[in-house]
């Protein structure tokens, strides 16, 4: 069948016709991104895409659309984090000429998408022992802290959306207990959102700053004042520039292995643990040097065979919401 997908951000939009058979074909026909911001609404954002489309493809049937959106859904309803739109299924179906839409939200299209990720799309942290059709995990840090489950439903995985990534941080040593004493000079309450995320590591190297206040170099404060601070600090630390900014990407590091370890425990995830979201493909190298491992392991010492036993497997694939969006769309 062919299907329209779609990954629906406050900065960029990809849109995707793909011609789709589940579990064995997975074929994309036209692609476009977007810019976001441009477009009062996501239904003529579309009707140009499908145009386009047209002109490169000739008219093209699609059966279904599936739209992973970064906000909030309800039903048949969806709204941007980021941008004004209010997004109806209904409406949406009548204006656009799809007999069946629907609206997902974005980290649980990333938790569809695994389904169909191919070998080069994952960095293996640990590898474990897959058990066929048992529960997944899956977490991701970006602008925030998304999770998720992947439970089997007789024919493929269905996501249980989740909000964990706003439970309360929990530090396991006096180094992440300084920095929890930290965070609550500026926040009522720490969640894991706010040390394991694109902020996390500038809330993160602050803490850092704090502590060890001589050992940032000018280099580094210049470069976190002119643009990104979290993407500033990571570069630095993956390019040894920085030790101050080591020292904050292996507290995050760690500290992401310990989320990522507390949710594998609570799904009991001996399908798998997935990590995704925007932060980890930048990172690779630092989470494949033992901390992030080493943070997912520390838990009490009867969990330990249970843990070394699940597959930990970074997914390094951008456009695995896209691709879940797909999965989506076809399944209606």
């Amino acid at each position: 069948m062919t299907i329209l997908a779609g990954d629906i951000g406050g900065t960029k939009t990809l849109l995707q016709l793909a011609d789709i058979e589940e579990g064995s074909r997975y074929d994309v026909i036209f692609e476009k991104r977007y810019i976001s911001a441009e477009w009062d609404d996501l239904t003529p954002m579309v009707q140009d895409f499908m145009q386009a489309a047209a002109a490169s493809l000739g008219n093209t049937e699609v059966q279904a659309a599936c739209f992973g959106i970064a906000g909030p859904v309800d039903g048949r309803n969806a709204r941007t984090t980021n941008l004004p739109w209010r997004l109806n299924a209904d409406a949406m179906q009548r204006d656009l000429g799809i007999a069946k839409v629907r609206l997902i939200n974005d980290f649980q299209s990333v938790g569809y998408g695994i389904e169909v990720l191919a070998d080069d799309d994952v960095v293996v942290l640990n590898a474990g022992r897959d058990v066929a059709h048992a529960t997944r995990v899956i977490t991701g840090a970006g602008t925030g802290l998304g999770q998720g489950l992947l439970v089997w439903q007789g024919e493929h995985y269905e996501v249980v959306a989740s909000e964990g990534g706003h439970a309360d941080f929990a530090p396991t040593d006096a180094e992440q207990i300084k920095l929890l004493q930290h965070m609550q000079q500026q926040f009522k309450r720490c969640s894991w959102e706010r040390v394991v995320s694109g902020t996390g590591i500038s809330n993160i190297h602050n803490y850092m700053l704090a502590a060890y206040p001589d050992e940032e170099t000018a280099e580094l404060k210049q470069a976190r004042s002119e643009g990104d601070s979290s993407a500033a600090i990571s570069i630095a630390a993956g390019e040894a520039r920085d030790p101050l900014a080591k020292r904050s990407m292996d507290l995050f590091c760690t500290l992401y292995g310990a989320q990522a370890g507390n949710l594998a425990l609570t799904g009991l995830a001996s399908g798998g643990v997935y990590v995704a979201g925007g932060v980890a493909p930048r990172i690779i190298e630092m989470l494949k040097n033992g901390l992030f491992m080493a943070g997912f392991m520390n838990k009490e010492e009867r969990m330990q065979d249970i843990l070394a036993a699940m597959p930990v497997r970074v997914v390094v694939n951008s456009k695995v919401g896209l691709m879940g969006s797909a999965v989506a769309a076809s399944r209606l």
